[in-house]
């Protein structure tokens, strides 16, 4: 049984008991949402191969539960491209659904940082940091011009995704925004913000312009997002 839904079956009772169905289905809601969310109702309904009435069940289950939320805006493809009717919904995790799938790593890494800045300083913490930033990005060459910025944010994104991080990306006004929509290290990187800067740090350099992280998982936003501006290169 996944750590969500021990959680949520202490708070439910039956309903999500291991094995049941609908613990198994709201885990598979979850999923997807940690991938490649925010996503419509209709979306999960046929990756999952379930009906949309029941995906709404759920929905609205783990929406009363504080665990997801809805908007009404755009994302992706669908931004900029409203038809007629009502907005469709678009359903993400909340920060309190987010915290429930806290690594069972997270002490362990937690306790190894706090004894490696006891012994070596916060100097050590933050080479620790981008060192683990810079492993994940290592395949990716600096933005060689303002129009390859565009293609980096890409490959940042992909190299995010591959290392858990669940990552797309998305154009807003004369820039774009890399979201991350799941952090294998928000609990971690609550006590210990060096992970976050090493992050945007890196993403600067990469860029070749000034990024601006506008939301982090750590400090209870539903997502990592940081602003790339398209209109020039440092």
């Amino acid at each position: 049984m996944s750590d969500y839904s021990t959680e949520r079956a202490q708070a439910a009772g039956d309903d999500l008991l291991p094995g049941s169905a609908d613990g198994q289905t709201r885990d598979a809601v979850i999923k997807l949402l940690v991938q490649d969310g925010p996503l419509k109702a209709s979306d999960i309904a046929e990756r999952l191969g379930i009906s949309a009435a029941g995906v709404r069940r759920h929905l609205d289950a783990l929406t009363s539960a504080g665990d997801v939320e809805a908007s009404s805006a755009e994302y992706g493809a669908a931004a900029g491209h409203r038809g007629r009717g009502r907005p469709a919904k678009w359903f993400q995790l909340t920060a309190a659904g987010r915290g429930k799938l806290r690594h069972a790593y997270d002490d362990l890494a937690g306790a190894a940082l706090r004894a490696l800045r006891e012994a070596a300083g916060e100097a050590a913490v933050e080479k620790f940091a981008r060192d683990r930033v810079e492993r994940i990005t290592e395949h990716i060459e600096p933005a060689a011009s303002a129009d390859a910025v565009s293609a980096t944010v890409e490959k940042i994104a992909s190299a995010l995704t591959g290392a858990g991080y669940a990552t797309n990306t998305r154009h807003v006004g004369n820039g774009v925004q890399i979201c991350q929509h799941h952090c294998p290290v928000a609990h971690v990187a609550a006590e210990f913000p060096a992970l976050c800067e090493a992050e945007t740090a890196v993403f600067t350099e990469l860029l070749g312009t000034h990024v601006q992280r506008l939301a982090t998982i750590a400090n209870g936003d539903c997502a990592c997002t940081t602003n790339v501006p398209l209109n020039h290169v440092d």
